[in-house]
């Protein structure tokens, strides 16, 4: 599942406006499937309660308002215009379904063209994750920590508080996201309890990088 939005497109014709269809997206692999890393018990929580919330609450936030006629990437280029609910609820929405494309049981590798952006940015693999895990465990209270691409074409390395993404207006650095890991308690407190940076550690051993590399290559080929 290659994800850089998660809503279909829209037509508006000279009669009348078409509903944007917002999906909630099945969750691609088993509740099982990323242990020991991820398990079973929090996994289900996260997706069946947590993103389902988001989802349900978004749809409810948006109903027979004009944001059910724009894509969420519209929603999110305005957002500081938009009611809380609707920055809070569809920042939860879009980035757990990004989340969970982020992950799989067999990791790969990044791409050759992912690998030398990484390293010509980040000087090496390992070096990148090490400024990853730093602006994961520096969150303060809830949030996310991502990798993203700027319309510069530059990967930069960023956090955001509570629900906030990089395609939101409110953010100081904007870009096209491509890792990002939930550092909310409830993603990880059932197995690590207070130790953070124990799962940040072992998020290394479930990334996607397939997906990840696609949403690359996919970002970069928006930008010629």
């Amino acid at each position: 599942m290659t994800l850089l939005f998660v809503t279909s497109s829209y037509t508006v014709s000279a009669q009348e406006k078409v509903k944007t269809v917002f999906e909630f997206a099945k969750l691609p692999y088993a509740y099982n499937a990323l242990e020991p890393y991820i398990d079973s018990t929090t996994m289900r929580i996260h997706y069946s309660k947590h993103h389902r919330a988001y989802y349900d609450n978004f749809l409810k936030a948006v109903a027979g308002t004009d944001y059910e006629y724009q894509t969420l990437n519209e929603i999110f280029a305005n957002i500081s215009k938009a009611p809380a609910a609707v920055r809070n609820m569809g920042g939860g929405y879009y980035n757990h379904t990004l989340f969970w494309a982020n992950l799989a049981l067999t990791p790969g590798v990044p791409s050759s063209e992912l690998k030398n952006a990484i390293e010509t940015r980040f000087v090496s693999i390992d070096a990148f994750k090490e400024a990853f895990n730093k602006a994961a465990t520096g969150v303060f209270g809830s949030g996310w920590a991502w990798l993203i691409l700027t319309s510069e074409g530059k990967l930069e390395i960023i956090s955001t508080p509570n629900q906030d993404n990089p395609l939101m207006d409110v953010v100081p650095v904007k870009g096209m996201p491509l890792v990002t890991l939930d550092v909310w308690e409830h993603a990880y407190y059932l197995k690590y309890q207070n130790k953070r940076a124990d799962y940040i550690n072992a998020f290394w051993s479930v990334v996607n990088w397939n997906e990840v590399s696609k949403r690359y290559e996919n970002a970069t080929q928006i930008k010629k």
